[in-house]
């Protein structure tokens, strides 16, 4: 017998998203909403950072933690945003993104045979890693009740068994754009106290926040998602994976973070050497120089992901069979469209009929099919195209 790829190799699924996105690329003139990151290059500022970083030499190996100025910064940022006081050199692991942030953590958390409940419809890559760890994945879908997507926590009660040893979930989500309210963090952090397990937040998209404000009422200065590290003590089994992708339009640099109790965090600064060593070090420098200097451009594109929002909204507010509650943050929509049981193949025949490309809800797990994923992170004359034509293309079917 010959020699064979391992089964948790072949378990994990291909990622629905990458194989419509695939068909795009190999196509002129595609409106692309379906990958999640701004058409907007990152800003010259962190540009010359990583420049200058590398001229000073910042080409070496670092510590597999992060350096420690870069563990600092983001220890200000924790302070500065959510008024929570994180030990830079023992609670923050720098990485190389936030799904390696995912990785390494939930790595640190399960053992083959172990079960994970992850919140869906979610990015497909949580649910992937737990496959990969030879853990078993629990998928429970939000619900929609009152107008917007909500935890159903008689659902993940029932989910619990011996084996469970971690819940992770996405806020502000992608892709339904829900983000945790107080009392539905209070509820998430008081399960896991209880059941004694792991709580995993992917805070990735916390800066991108749109919360609705009495009229008149000036946001804060720094405006952002609350942390479940904010209700935590530093003792409670709580992780959080974040990254520089998404509000300092950074996605190809591949640097994030993870913030953890002690113990986890130093376990996953030693699996860092066995996985990536460390983020690269100019990177890193430019990283600091985003959280240093990046508040207003991070106030401009909120306001801009905001209006955007607004507009996508307006138009599928107008098209018949489209259900969409409101999001409360990241920057997705993800409307049910009535009639539509296979999402996959109602987006590639979208994407060949009107080159407008979107992610199929079927990506993203239990819950998601028969919605679709679009990203308005696009400049406006973008989605005024496509939305135009997506709007043509739902109606032509009814």
């Amino acid at each position: 017998m010959s020699a064979q790829v391992a089964q948790s190799a072949l378990n994990v699924p291909h990622s629905r998203i990458r194989e419509l996105a695939e068909i795009a690329m190999s196509m002129d003139g595609v409106y692309k909403l379906y990958f999640g990151e701004s058409n907007l290059p990152t800003p010259d500022y962190i540009k010359r950072a990583a420049q200058k970083a590398m001229a000073d030499g910042f080409t070496f190996y670092t510590e597999n933690a992060g350096m420690p100025s870069t563990r600092k910064a983001l220890a200000r940022f924790y302070s500065e945003i959510h008024g929570v006081e994180i030990d830079p050199s023992t609670e923050i692991v720098v990485t190389c993104s936030g799904v390696q942030a995912l990785n390494v953590g939930i790595r640190c958390l399960l053992d083959p045979g172990d079960e994970a409940i992850v919140l869906t419809p979610a990015w497909p890559n949580g649910s992937a890693i737990v496959q990969m760890a030879n853990a078993v994945v629990k998928q429970i879908p939000h619900v929609l009740a009152g107008g917007r997507y909500t935890v159903d926590f008689d659902a993940i009660e029932a989910a619990v068994t011996p084996r469970t040893r971690m819940l992770l979930y996405t806020s502000p989500s992608n892709p339904l754009g829900w983000t945790a309210s107080s009392d539905e963090q209070d509820r998430l952090l008081d399960f896991a106290r209880r059941h004694g397990i792991w709580l995993m937040a992917d805070e990735v998209y916390e800066r991108l926040y749109y919360p609705d404000l009495p009229p008149k009422a000036k946001p804060p200065e720094k405006l952002t998602a609350p942390s479940i590290l904010k209700k935590a003590t530093r003792q409670d089994a709580v992780i959080v994976a974040q990254s520089f992708s998404k509000a300092y339009c950074m996605t190809g640099w591949r640097l994030g973070w993870l913030v953890a109790r002690k113990d986890v965090a130093a376990r996953a600064t030693q699996l860092n050497e066995f996985i990536i060593s460390h983020a690269p070090s100019f990177a890193q420098r430019a990283g600091e120089t985003a959280l240093l200097w990046g508040e207003a451009a991070v106030r401009e594109m909120v306001v801009r992901l905001r209006e955007n929002r607004d507009f996508c909204m307006s138009v599928l507010a107008k098209t018949k069979g489209v259900t969409l509650p409101k999001p409360e943050g990241a920057f997705y929509l993800f409307p049910k469209i009535e009639g539509v049981t296979d999402s996959f193949a109602f987006c590639k025949q979208l994407l060949m009929e009107t080159n407008v490309g979107i992610a199929p809800g079927v990506a993203f797990g239990a819950g998601g099919e028969g919605s679709v994923r679009i990203c308005y992170a696009a400049e406006k004359s973008i989605l005024e195209q496509a939305m135009a034509r997506l709007k043509l293309f739902i109606e032509s079917r009814r």
